[in-house]
């Protein structure tokens, strides 16, 4: 279509028939982008991490212990979870399985305060039934202690009924789909290494739990093939920080990571932080284990704060100069690197993508934790504080060199088509020789006093230097000065 097709006014009437209204997971085909971001490769694997994040809810509420992840060819995924299992009884609202109403109905599912889940990132009951509607098929099969149940949708559409289709003593929901390739045009194959690094982040984040993600694909031409990794970290985020220290291959400051915690009626906050020889900061923040790439209240709580403890132990213990300004939060933060994980009922995000956190009073724990327990921990480690607080004047030092580097630069090239004045000379603010004066003095002393009372507008200041010289006998000497 071209811009003059665009610009076109429309000939057709614009009344009540115009109006369309978009039933069921309608909406998600016809705009996938509201709710998966994009329909690109990030889209496609958004898809994975809808149904994953099920499964940590599931590990969030004490019942899930193994989350299987597997690439199988023709760009089908599968996850399998150790979990209660989707209820599949008849849901008193909609009169059809609970399962059904969860994979085909938007805003549908247990996390909404009915006492399923006390913390998720699931919040909008729209993450299954999305992937349900942008895949090509999906298939749900769950196990609740006695009977395997399964079930079939297409592009969002029930194929087949709930159905018994086996009997069993474990619990646990796998789902298996196979993203619609009209939808992600780009391409419909999973990348190996993108998947790896979230289902890493889940593990670290959720410590003790065992995640899996096996590339079971058969085309010899993918590298990851055969491929398989089991993740579980112990340690939490505190062996998360350990690890992306590792990543950027730079030297602690600290001896160890620095851990704090706390909670406050339904939410909690972990912190975890080191200071390295890094020249850059690395601050990864989430909420109910999701990552909030663009920040939110948490992360900007744990920067303004983590700043401001550190300049008033270094004023506290004299490791600034008297009445010096603070140290910048930019030159505090060099070489940290930290993970900000807060878990809390009631989750505001701006989006479906959950990329940034909203909860003003999870900022207030962030603070109030890092108060407490950060300053306690520079008062305990005198020496590693030192460290830290010298690294940031470093930092502060050279920051300011390189502002002034580069207003020198800038001021020897000009603005503009501005010539640069010599430094001796103090221009004006005029630019009609016929209406500004010059004043020639001798030193910077008499130049400065008279600077300062000059009128900026027309008056204009040129200070020389004066060499006295040391001669054996009396000469005459031309002294000549030139302006230009």
């Amino acid at each position: 279509m071209s811009t003059n097709d665009l610009s076109t006014p429309v000939t057709q009437n614009y009344d009540e028939n115009s109006i369309q209204v978009l039933e069921g997971l309608e909406a998600v085909r016809k705009r996938p982008g509201m709710y998966i971001g994009s329909t690109g490769e990030r889209g496609l694997h958004h898809l994975v991490y809808e149904i994953v994040d099920n499964s940590i809810d599931e590990a969030l509420a004490g019942y899930c212990t193994k989350i299987s992840v597997d690439l199988l060819d023709d760009g089908i995924i599968r996850v399998t979870d150790n979990g209660r299992g989707i209820p599949v009884g008849i849901n008193p609202q909609k009169g059809i399985p609970t399962v059904t109403v969860v994979f085909t109905i938007l805003h549908a599912g247990g996390k909404f305060g009915g006492g399923g889940y006390k913390v998720s990132g699931g919040l909008h009951g729209v993450g299954a039934s999305v992937v349900n509607a942008l895949s090509n098929w999906l298939e749900v099969e769950v196990k609740d202690g006695k009977n395997i149940y399964r079930q079939r949708y297409e592009k969002g559409v029930i194929v087949t009924d709930l159905e018994v289709i086996g009997e069993t003593n474990e619990t646990g929901t796998t789902v298996t789909f196979k993203p619609d390739p009209t939808i992600f045009t780009d391409t419909t194959t999973y990348d190996y290494e993108t998947l790896l690094n979230r289902l890493r982040e889940q593990a670290f984040l959720n410590a003790g739990i065992r995640v899996v993600l096996t590339d079971c694909r058969t085309d010899d031409n993918i590298v990851t093939k055969g491929k398989s990794d089991d993740l579980c970290f112990e340690g939490g985020i505190k062996s998360y920080v350990e690890y992306l220290l590792e990543g950027i291959k730079k030297e602690p400051l600290n001896s160890e990571v620095i851990y704090l915690s706390g909670g406050k009626d339904d939410e909690e906050a972990e912190l975890a932080l080191i200071w390295s020889t890094a020249y850059d900061s690395k601050i990864m923040s989430f909420a109910n284990t999701l990552h909030t790439i663009d920040g939110g209240t948490h992360e900007q709580a744990f920067r303004q704060t983590v700043a401001r403890v550190v300049n008033k132990y270094a004023h506290d213990f004299k490791k600034l100069k008297v009445d010096s300004d603070n140290l910048k939060g930019d030159d505090i933060m060099e070489g940290l690197v930290a993970v900000v994980s807060v878990k809390l009922a009631d989750a505001q995000f701006e989006s479906q993508t959950k990329a940034k956190l909203g909860n003003t009073s999870i900022g207030t724990l962030v603070r109030n934790i890092i108060n407490d327990k950060l300053y306690q921990y520079l008062e305990e480690h005198p020496a590693e504080a030192k460290i830290v607080i010298d690294k940031a004047i470093a930092a502060s030092n050279a920051r300011e060199a390189a502002q002034k580097a580069r207003e020198a630069s800038r001021n020897k090239a000009g603005i503009g088509n501005k010539t640069r004045m010599p430094e001796k000379l103090t221009d004006c603010i005029s630019n009609d020789p016929t209406k500004t004066e010059i004043y020639i003095v001798e030193g910077d002393s008499a130049g400065g006093s008279a600077v300062e009372g000059r009128n900026a507008t027309y008056q204009e200041y040129f200070r020389f230097g004066v060499k006295c010289l040391t001669l054996k006998r009396p000469v005459r000497i031309r002294f000549t000065a030139t302006i230009s």
